[in-house]
């Protein structure tokens, strides 16, 4: 991509950050229902501080900050950077304002596109990477707005609807098939020039057994057989700590569903419905994902086994790019929904590859500080922008969370 495209790019993922807060009203910016999530407000200002921060403040010798204070206010977890606001109270927030919000990212947006302009010849290459950066970090917020956005939404009893749209036809997902791959050699990880996450290198070799892999998502009819065959109260389908977990935070099905009468329902950002059986089961944590896999006598996939299965695909799929924001039935035959759709859970621990070396400074946080008591998920989902994507993607969460767009494959042993 040359340099004139990488600004088109910013200008576009800028101006779609604040499109996907169009349907918000100006009560909604603030809200913050748990600690895990953030306010819309917050998004938007901390992927602006990153380009402030890591752009601007080093390379822009002309360049005045707005407001000294956002450095600490909007800073996420950057112990290198300086301080920053606690986490778990940045809903306590009413000031700045949304609209000053708005008036930190067109100012920073000012300052940045006239750097680009005529960036310093001796740092026109850093800048240029830490520009890559901060867009595709972005577009990671952008995501994280839609799935914090919904669990702000789902505590409301109004049920409020984030998107209105309407949805394709009701039709039912193909049959589950299998794909067989055989054991060796294969080679997971990025070794290319275009941009990558750090933990996505360096490209190595790792060895498979024979496997077999789903051909789709597993479907929210075939969850509920899980649950009425009493999953959830059966010890021996659930590691230690999930048995611990199912019990205290007394889960009986996945995240936004919930019984109206004799019925299944389900919320998601079009508002509250009947459960739709086709549909992907999706906001499952790990704990649930590896407990339904062992009911049905299979296993989840390691992040080599999927990443070898998925590189032969296409990435196409049912993306943020479609403007649906709700994962769909698998219509196509064969091995699909590798990508889009709902991120997939892995049985890979989050840690780091074979010679894995950080970002050098402060950049070296983003990634590799995380490799720690998380779980590899791949594939990208209905709120993932298409070209955000590509086979060695990275995801990782808690094995507990379960307020992302998460859903599962089935994988097994030949």
């Amino acid at each position: 991509m040359n340099d004139a495209a990488l600004i088109e790019r910013f200008k576009a993922v800028r101006a779609r950050s604040e499109t996907l807060c169009a349907p918000l009203e100006i009560e909604d910016y603030c809200i913050q229902a748990m600690s895990d999530v953030s306010p819309p407000k917050w998004h938007l200002a901390h992927v602006t501080w990153f380009f402030e921060m890591f752009i601007l403040v080093p390379y822009a010798k002309r360049y005045r900050m707005l407001r000294d204070e956002y450095a600490h206010l909007f800073n996420s977890y950057y112990e290198t950077a300086g301080s920053f606001f606690p986490r778990p109270q940045r809903g306590m927030l009413s000031r700045p304002t949304v609209k000053e919000v708005f008036e930190y990212r067109h100012h920073v947006d000012g300052a940045l596109l006239e750097l680009l302009a005529q960036p310093p010849k001796q740092h026109a290459a850093e800048i240029r990477q830490r520009l890559q950066l901060g867009i595709e970090h972005e577009i990671q917020h952008q995501e994280l707005l839609l799935m914090d956005t919904r669990y702000n939404f789902s505590i409301n009893p109004l049920q409020p609807v984030y998107h209105n749209v309407e949805l394709p036809p009701a039709v039912p997902a193909v049959a589950m098939g299998w794909q067989e791959f055989a054991a060796g050699v294969v080679e997971i990880g990025h070794d290319g020039d275009n941009f990558v996450y750090d933990n996505e290198r360096p490209r190595h070799k790792t060895y498979v057994q024979d496997f077999r892999l789903a051909t789709r998502l597993v479907t929210n009819a075939e969850y509920l057989a899980f649950i009425d065959d009493g999953g959830y109260g059966r010890v021996d389908l659930w590691l230690s700590d999930a048995w611990r977990t199912v019990n205290e935070r007394h889960w009986q099905a996945p995240l936004y569903w919930f019984r109206q009468g004799g019925d299944w329902m389900h919320f998601d950002l079009t508002g509250s419905h009947a459960l739709r059986q086709d549909e992907p089961v999706s906001h499952l944590s790990y704990y649930e994902a590896d407990a339904y896999a062992r009911w049905a006598g299979k296993r989840l996939p390691t992040e080599a086994e999927w990443e070898h299965a998925a590189s032969a695909q296409a990435i196409s799929g049912n993306f943020l790019d479609t403007g649906l924001y709700v994962p769909q039935p698998a219509q196509q035959a064969g091995m699909t929904q590798l990508y889009g759709d709902l991120w997939e859970w892995t049985r890979s621990a989050y840690l780091p590859y074979p010679g894995f070396k950080p970002l050098p400074g402060t950049l070296g946080e983003y990634n590799g500080k995380f490799m720690s008591d998380q779980m590899v998920l791949r594939g990208g989902c209905c709120a993932t922008a298409q070209d955000h994507m590509r086979a060695s993607y990275r995801n990782f969460f808690r094995a507990a969370d379960r307020w992302m767009f998460s859903g599962l494959r089935l994988a097994g042993d030949v």
